[in-house]
């Protein structure tokens, strides 16, 4: 048999014990150093239930592809060398282990070799294994079967499986966040309500975001643009749990609830939500944080200084924020910032579960958001990863005399200029688009 020296590998690797995200990293790290795979690209972190012996704690697990320069036998045993010096010790079969790496394909070889057999044997039967292969290599096709990974998917019922809302590594791409607007009011015009045509209208915009590339959908019922009207709890419930409960059953992609009172924030989680967006970073509802804590889901806290006496009208470009005054722009928004952050940590939110959001469009004027964007860096001092919410925002609107729909241009602008700033997630409404700036910007800048 011809086996060529570079080739296209694919490793799954779970783990059960311990502290399961380090092991997932440090063994990604470790493949990387010592040189067995290059070129490396990460799916998300699954959490599925044990396989084969139940009674055990739940795995995490991802796929893994990239290049290597070794054949399939010795790097199969360079993987099983280094196994054991990440901790793993010979342990019941199926049963918890520290970590375990499978050659899941090499290329399209197929080989039968005793203990090597590649394709693995055991790889249409997991959908442990699939689940995240789907979200690299959706389209492989088995070199034996024929079937397309997502083919053998779909042949399993979608259950014990949780697809976790954040990366194993930051900074290795940038993550986009669709949104969905339930609202009559949305500045961008894209609003929606939650009645039945309309969250059809809703479940297939979210279908349409996953498909082109989003890492998250973004489900909020009250719109937040200068001078919009509130609503009740009652209200913004009625309004997005239908929608929340739909998206969930048609999307595997994360979903996150835009709300600031800790009674949806509940209701949403329960619905199917995966992750809280705060726009007023904790401060709002003081019940909030206990939510997140209960949940022990991940949390975006935002700067925020939106006062309604603030708002400057124009009838085709919206609302804007002026005579808003800072000391130093950028201190300021990090000290606030950093006061949301020590209120999760003292009512006990996991630090890796924080998100930080600069609030770019809240409570700062045209100026203000455009030196927030370019000094964007300072805030990666405070240690979380950050999100940024610039997509068809007024000052871009201001900047170019254009209105919500035709601002396209300009939010791939402050996109890209963000994402070379430091952004971790970028939080937008042409997910077609601003999925392609990210990629390209990623190719250039990380």
């Amino acid at each position: 048999m011809v086996v060529t020296l570079t080739n296209l590998l694919t490793l799954g690797l779970g783990t059960n014990l311990g502290n399961r995200r380090a092991n997932l990293r440090q063994a990604v790290i470790a493949l990387e150093e010592t040189g067995l795979v290059s070129n490396v690209a990460l799916s998300p972190v699954y959490e599925t239930a044990p396989w084969g012996v139940i009674d055990q704690p739940d795995f995490l697990n991802i796929c893994l592809q990239g290049s290597t320069a070794l054949a399939p036998e010795p790097l199969l045993y360079a993987i099983k060398d280094l196994e054991n010096q990440l901790g793993r010790r010979p342990a019941e079969r199926y049963g918890p282990r520290l970590i375990d790496i499978d050659i899941l394909a090499h290329g399209d070889q197929v080989i039968d070799q005793g203990r090597l057999k590649v394709p693995h044997p055991g790889l249409p039967e997991r959908l442990f294994v699939l689940a995240p292969l789907a979200d690299l290599a959706a389209e492989w096709a088995h070199p034996v079967t024929g079937d397309t990974v997502v083919e053998m998917l779909h042949r399993h019922a979608y259950a014990g499986v949780r697809r976790l809302p954040l990366p194993l590594f930051w900074g290795r791409r940038t993550l986009v966040m669709g949104i969905l607007n339930i609202t009559p009011d949305s500045f961008s015009g894209d609003g929606l309500l939650a009645q039945e045509a309309e969250i059809n209208t809703a479940v297939d915009q979210a279908v349409r975001f996953a498909n082109d590339g989003a890492d998250f959908i973004d489900i909020g019922g009250e719109s937040t643009r200068p001078g919009s009207t509130p609503v009740t709890a009652a209200e913004e419930m009625a309004r997005i749990l239908p929608v929340i409960s739909a998206v969930r059953r048609a999307v595997r992609v994360p979903i996150s609830v835009d709300t600031f009172r800790a009674e949806t924030a509940q209701a949403a989680l329960e619905a199917g939500a995966d992750l809280v967006n705060d726009v007023w970073g904790l401060r709002m509802d003081p019940e909030m944080a206990g939510v997140v804590v209960a949940a022990g889901c991940p949390v975006i806290v935002m700067h925020n200084r939106s006062r309604p006496k603030n708002v400057a009208q124009e009838t085709l470009l919206g609302g804007r924020y002026v005579g808003i005054e800072y000391d130093d722009l950028l201190v300021d928004i990090g000290r606030e910032l950093q006061e949301s952050v020590d209120r999760a940590l003292a009512a006990g939110v996991d630090p890796a579960n924080i998100i930080i959001d600069p609030g770019i469009g809240f409570g700062k004027t045209v100026s203000q958001n455009c030196r927030l964007l370019r000094e964007l860096d300072t805030l990666r001092d405070l240690g979380y990863p950050i999100l940024i919410g610039p997509s068809r925002k007024s000052f871009i609107g201001y900047t170019l005399n254009l209105p919500p729909h035709d601002r396209v241009e300009g939010t791939a602008a402050t996109v890209a200029i963000g994402i070379d700033r430091g952004a971790d997630i970028v939080r937008v409404h042409d997910v077609t688009a601003m999925v392609r700036v990210a990629r390209m910007t990623d190719r250039i800048v990380r």
